[in-house]
């Protein structure tokens, strides 16, 4: 059975109807992440350094790139934040309907990310007993598999 409403809200809300921001969030996050801004970023501190002989590495030779990377790093903060955000969204939808989706699955573990962390700590609890367990008895299988073949 499929969920039709949010699906026609992600229609509606496809790459020709984002906001500018996300548009550009996103094209920022993607060009920052390429090899070549990198290498702007050493070119530019490279020619920086090259121009403190030309300008006796005075104070404001020195403030205009501590200056330039505190500001580049405080909006990049941002638009990571956002760009993560936004990808961890949509990481628990598609795991949320993964889970509504299996028929074994426990419905109650949807919206996991909005409960308190004494919640989330004990259903943590109960999965690391169930693999404990899990991992108990595919030892103990190992070991009569082992046990069988000495015989």
């Amino acid at each position: 059975m499929a969920v039709d409403l949010p699906l026609q809200e992600a229609e509606m809300n496809s790459n020709k109807t984002r906001s500018g921001f996300t548009r550009f969030a996103k094209w920022t996050a993607y060009a920052t992440g390429r090899p070549i801004a990198f290498i702007i970023a050493v070119a530019v501190i490279i020619v920086w350094a090259l121009t403190g002989p030309f300008f006796g590495f005075s104070d404001t030779w020195q403030l205009v790139i501590n200056t330039s990377t505190t500001i580049m790093t405080f909006l990049m903060v941002f638009l990571i934040q956002n760009t993560q955000y936004r990808d961890s969204e949509a990481i628990h939808i598609k795991l949320d309907e993964l889970i509504r989706s299996t028929k074994e699955a426990q419905n109650e573990l949807l919206d996991l990310e909005e409960m308190e962390d004494e919640d989330l700590d004990r259903i943590r609890a109960e999965y690391e007993k169930l693999a404990e367990n899990a991992r108990n008895k595919l030892s103990e299988r190992q070991r009569s598999k082992t046990a069988a073949k000495k015989k």
